[in-house]
This record gives structure tokens, sequence and C-alpha cells, in this order.
């Protein structure tokens, strides 16, 4: 349910008055934390790192003026909180606007001394308004509509998954909340009654019918929740990789599917995806699928999809996801004629304008985006300078707010990818040099190449490190060993190495290769 809303002057906050906030561990991820972000990727670089943190800082004590309010006390008597639904409509909250705060309270720790408090608050919250359908998730909005029931939306309870993981990071599980518990406890019902159990996509909400009937079915999601990064922490925090990772594949192909047969100039995804009669390709939604005249478009839902996917592709550095939203925003700067103030609000999946007006909400998530275009500094540059200190109402404030803190190297991943080895390496040797070639993976943001005149050696120990070589989010690796003199013997190992800069076991070590090598060979 979402409000069009252009904006034309910007009200005054207005402080909430909120309990005083009770001492707590210090967080361990305190804001601002610099992430380094997948290799080729950029951030706005007209302004000083300093600067950018402060453009969240202000804009954050804004938002949360604004859309943070006391809730009153739960049952045991704790504190509760909520987003509010702005001044459209000031008394409503919906799950949505939950996730949205769990997610960005939990990464202003340690600026704001009172953020694991307002992040209890607001899951207390959602305890105390669960769906009808299943409740361990939230009703999608306070109070609920009794013409449409009271059941659960998938981006609400998804974010609130995410909150909750990265309250674990910052604060542990010793506090009046045991954060992975109730992670634990919510992803369960995500995977039960919001994941399609046959197309494994994710489902508008619990209550939607898992079988392939009529209207809405698993086969009918949001593109806006193709939370592709979500899926894969979710996976690495619970060990259940195997099947997050099929929900990571169909999303994929369901985007791929997308953009190859209906916005293949474009890269823009639709409010919503059904099926072509008679198969499982995906197509857009007809009007008036679920919200509006504008279901099949590039509308209210699918500009959140540039933030969704770009984050993705930064922290994890996935190749897929740099395909996918690089077709995006290599479309949105040429079609605005290199003006990020020129991008309007909606588009058809063919690029014609829907709207003729300028809003934060489509912009915004476009800056995340452009950051895996190198080639794109600038237009990056100005765009950040139209949204950072702009404010319009809930909705565009807080996608702007979340979408500021990626682009200023803010938004980190609790359960960071762990570094994988490759277990593909084949070597060739043509006339100049050994030519080591292998598939990226995923996680990975550079790659250790290892020589030794001796076989099983360990890095570190023996062996002489050649060159760590970065992954700009492309799928095929390689490296040419230009030093090994001519006549000699040498045998390699490639590992991965991840954000932390851990690194992974060597390539050889899972048996891939053990060569000898004769530079100059025919």
């Amino acid at each position: 349910d979402v409000i069009l809303f252009n904006v034309n002057d910007t009200p005054t906050p207005t402080p909430t008055v909120t309990p005083t906030a009770t001492p707590g561990p210090p967080p361990q991820h305190p804001f601002p934390q610099h992430v380094v972000y997948s290799p080729g990727s950029i951030k706005p670089n007209h302004r000083s790192q300093s600067q950018l943190d402060d453009d969240v800082r202000a804009f954050y004590d804004y938002w949360k003026s604004r859309y943070l309010v006391y809730a009153g006390t739960n049952d045991q008597g704790e504190p509760m909180y909520r987003v509010s639904y702005g001044d459209t409509n000031p008394d409503r909250t919906v799950s949505e606007g939950q996730g949205y705060g769990m997610v960005i309270t939990a990464i202003m720790a340690g600026y704001d001394p009172q953020a694991q408090d307002y992040l209890d608050g607001l899951w207390r919250y959602a305890r105390a308004h669960p769906s009808d359908v299943d409740p361990r998730l939230m009703g999608w909005q306070v109070p609920p509509d009794p013409n449409t029931g009271n059941d659960s939306a998938f981006d609400g309870d998804a974010d609130m998954a995410y909150g909750l993981l990265l309250a674990h990071a910052q604060w542990g599980d010793g506090g009046a909340i045991d954060y992975m518990s109730e992670a634990q406890t919510l992803l369960a019902a995500i995977k039960e009654s919001t994941i399609g159990p046959d197309s494994h996509l994710p489902e508008l909400g619990d209550w939607v019918v898992d079988g392939d009937g009529d209207g809405y079915n698993q086969w009918t999601p949001r593109s806006s929740d193709f939370m592709l990064g979500h899926f894969r922490t979710w996976g690495r925090a619970t060990g259940d990789e195997a099947f997050w990772d099929q929900v990571v594949a169909a999303v994929d192909s369901d985007i791929d599917g997308i953009q190859a047969n209906y916005s293949p100039n474009t890269g823009l995804l639709p409010d919503f995806i059904v099926r072509e009669s008679g198969t499982y390709n995906p197509q857009p939604a007809p009007p008036y699928f679920l919200e509006g005249e504008h279901d099949g478009d590039y509308d209210y839902n699918a500009g959140r999809d540039p933030w969704r996917l770009g984050t993705d592709a930064l922290l994890n550095n996935d190749p897929t996801s740099f395909t996918q939203v690089q077709k995006m925003a290599n479309w949105i700067v040429q079609s605005t004629n290199d003006n990020p103030a020129n991008i309007k609000a909606g588009y058809t999946l063919d690029g014609v304008p829907t709207g003729d007006y300028f809003t934060s909400f489509f912009v915004s998530p476009f800056g995340v985006g452009v950051m895996t275009t190198p080639e794109h500094q600038t237009y990056l540059n100005n765009l950040y300078d139209l949204v950072y200190q702009r404010h319009e109402d809930y909705y565009e404030d807080s996608v702007t707010l979340l979408s500021l803190l990626v682009m200023t190297g803010n938004f980190w991943d609790p359960f960071d990818a762990p570094a994988v080895a490759p277990d593909d390496v084949t070597i060739s040797l043509p006339a100049t040099a050994p030519h080591l070639a292998w598939s990226h993976k995923t996680g990975n943001l550079s790659y250790q190449v290892w020589r030794s005149d001796a076989p099983y050696f360990d890095p570190g120990i023996s062996g002489v490190l050649l060159d760590e070589v970065p992954a700009p989010g492309d799928a095929q690796m390689s490296y040419n060993d230009t030093t090994l003199p001519a006549d000699a013997t040498a045998y390699y190992q490639v590992r991965g190495v991840n954000r932390p800069g851990d690194a992974s076991v060597s390539s050889n070590e899972t048996g891939v290769f053990r060569f000898s090598l004769t530079p100059g060979a025919p």
C-alpha cells in the first residue's frame, strides 16, 4: 500500500519524548563502519568520509524525530516503539516501517545511545501485533483494515529478521531480547509461510495460497521483495544455505527472464510479476493486479529494486547481481542525459515515464545502483547532492536513509560471506607466461595467487605470494605469472579472500590441480 507524495515544503521536526535509555553493552560495530565494498564499486567522492558520515547523522536525527514514535508498553510493562506513516497518516504503522526502523537503529548504534532501546521497542511492537494467519509474523498494518483481514507482508518481516541479526552482531544475546533466537523463529516462519514450496520465490504474504491457482499464488512475487543480500545472510546465519541458495537462484531466474524479454533496454522490473499463460515464464502483472494501474510498471514498489540488488552486489560481490543492477544504472544515466534531476516518478518497462515529477523515493535507490558503475562517478555525486538533505514523507525518507547508509559505506552484513576456495582452476602455457583461470565465487573480494618450487606447500609458511587479484564483480578470474624464470618447475595455489580479510583454504588442497610448468613450451 503506497501513497504517492510530492513534497513542496519540509515540515519542522518535533522531537519525541521517550523513556530514558537503559544502559547496555557497547555496540560491536558502532557507526560509522566504512565498509569496504566490492572491487570496482564507487562512493560519492566529492565529499570527505567525515562529511558523508555527518550527512547520515543529520538525516537520521530528522528521521527519528519525525517517524519514530513511543507506543506505550506491552503486557509486560516494557516500552514499545513504532514507525509512523508520517504526514500521510500519522496514526498508522506498517510492518515495512518496523523493519526499516530495526535495520536503521541497529546500524546507528554507537552514534545514538538509545539505539538498542529503540530496536527492542520496535520488535516488541511487532510481536504485540501478530498476523492472524501465522502469528510468528507481524500483521502488515496497524490498525488492521477489517475489510481486508490481518495478515503479513513479506518485506516487513524480512527486514525485521535482518534487523534482529544486526542486533545479535551488535550487542549479543544477553540482554532483554535473545536476538538470535527471535531471528531463528522469525526466519522459520518466513520460510514456512511466505516462500513458495515449489517456486522458491518470496510470496506477497502469509495469506497467499501456495498452489498454482488463479490470482495470487507462489508464482506471483513483488519484485521489491527480491532481497538477495538478506537471503544469503539468512543462509549463513541459520546454516540453511542450501535452502536460501534455492531462493536466490529462483529470484535470479525471474529477474533475468524479465530483463531479457520485457526490459532488454532498461533492465527495469515491474512492481508485480505473474506467469505467462500455460508456462512458468515470468511476465509483468496486468494493471490492477493488486494495487493499481501501474502494477506491471516500474512503480512505487519496484523503485526499491536498484537499492536491494545493488546492496547485494556491493556486499557479496555477486557477478549476477552486478550485471542485473548495472543494466538499470547504465540506462538511467543515459535516459536522463547525465542529469539525475531528470529522474521521474515511475516508468514503463521500456523506459517511458509514468510520473512527471521528482521524488527522492525513485532517485535514492538509483544512487546505490550507480555505485556499481565507476564510469558514472559524477552522476553519483550529483545524485547524492539531490537527496542527502531532502525530506518528504515516511516512505520516501526511510528509503532515502537506507540508501544513504549504503552510499556512504555504512551498511554492513552481520554474517559476512566466508572466503571460498576456487574449485575449477585451470592452467595453460602460452609462450609468454603461465596463465591461470578460475571462476569467481560470490563473497570473495580478491584472490591470492601463491607459487612454490615444491608441491603441497603451505602458503604463509612456504611459497611466494605473487599477487592479490581484485575481483570486480566479474564471473571469470585470471592471472599471468610473468615472473617465473624459464625452465623452472612451479606449483600454484589460489586462495579466495573475503571482506574481513580471511583467506580460504587453497585450491590445490581440494585436489584441483598440481602442475609442473615449463614456460615457453608449445
